[in-house]
């Protein structure tokens, strides 16, 4: 897992719970990065599930839940970084149908080692998307959480139905319906 998703967690947690709360995760947990990442290193998933388990007992947040807001605050280092890359769409539906052909080619050019999801469309209309999350990480809500903030970055409104296929969350269907 690319040291990005780490370092934006760690500040997203300093961010809404303090720096107290950074350092009580990373101690409660054995790391053998030892907490400490950067933004172009490579670091093993269960890194990232050790600190989620941490916060989600520290703070009695669910890990889903605590993964949505994360991936709602993951946009805005999308929106600030790669600007120029969400000016490429003009409609949210458009954007996510083109996750798997488009965006995430271009986030192996960045990053050739990332191991990404697979998002496979099964049906795509003007209004609606219904997409296949395939992942071995179950971090479906962190791509709630993007999805959600896509429609708000172009002023729309959508209604995301989530639906597991597999009970670990490994295989989701997505149903989006465009609202107005």
């Amino acid at each position: 897992m690319k040291g990005i998703v780490f370092t934006e967690f760690l500040d997203l947690v300093e961010n809404k719970f303090g720096l107290e709360m950074v350092d009580t995760i990373v101690s409660n947990a054995d790391l053998p990065s030892n907490g400490i990442y950067t933004s172009i290193g490579t670091y093993s998933f269960s890194e990232m599930l050790s600190l989620l388990v941490n916060l989600s007992q520290e703070t009695g947040i669910a890990i889903d839940e605590l993964l949505l807001v994360y991936g709602e605050h993951f946009f805005t280092v999308v929106e600030n970084s790669y600007s120029s890359f969400l000016r490429e769409f003009t409609d949210p539906i458009e954007m996510l149908a083109s996750i798997e052909n488009h965006i995430h080619v271009e986030v192996r050019k960045i990053y050739p080692d990332a191991e990404l999801p697979t998002f496979n469309v099964l049906e795509k209309t003007e209004n609606t998307l219904i997409m296949i999350y395939k992942s071995s990480r179950s971090m479906h809500c962190f791509g709630l959480g993007l999805m959600n903030k896509t429609f708000e970055y172009f002023n729309a409104e959508a209604t995301i139905l989530v639906e597991k296929i597999k009970e670990d969350g490994t295989e989701v269907k997505f149903s989006i319906q465009r609202n107005g």
